[in-house]
């Protein structure tokens, strides 16, 4: 079984604010990423049990057709640059997405 990272042509996250972290997913193949939409494989309650969160934190999740990318925001528990915060611009956050499991049907 392969995993998002190895179907993924960019598997990353970012400050969206201070308060919000937001991964993005793209795929520089149409098929794969509509194979992944249809299977409902990125969800919310996926990103919730992934990060350790309550699926309320995720505010946002749009799929980009066009782009062949998916996009999921998220609160911060901690806010940006506060004490305690590891990861001030956001950019480590993608790490348990990368890890996803991915059924061998929707490789292709």
């Amino acid at each position: 079984m392969k995993t998002l990272y190895d179907i993924a042509k960019v598997i990353r996250s970012k400050n969206a604010g201070p308060f919000s972290i937001t991964l993005d997913v793209l795929f520089d193949s149409p098929e794969i990423y509509q194979r992944v939409k249809e299977s409902n494989l990125i969800n919310k309650q996926t990103i919730a049990k992934l990060y350790q969160i309550p699926e309320t934190s995720i505010t946002e999740m749009v799929y980009f057709d066009q782009a062949c990318g998916i996009k999921v925001t998220y609160d911060r528990p901690i806010s940006s640059g506060t004490i305690g915060d590891r990861d001030v611009s956001g950019a480590q956050r993608h790490a348990p997405l990368m890890l996803l499991p991915v059924d061998d049907a929707i490789c292709g």
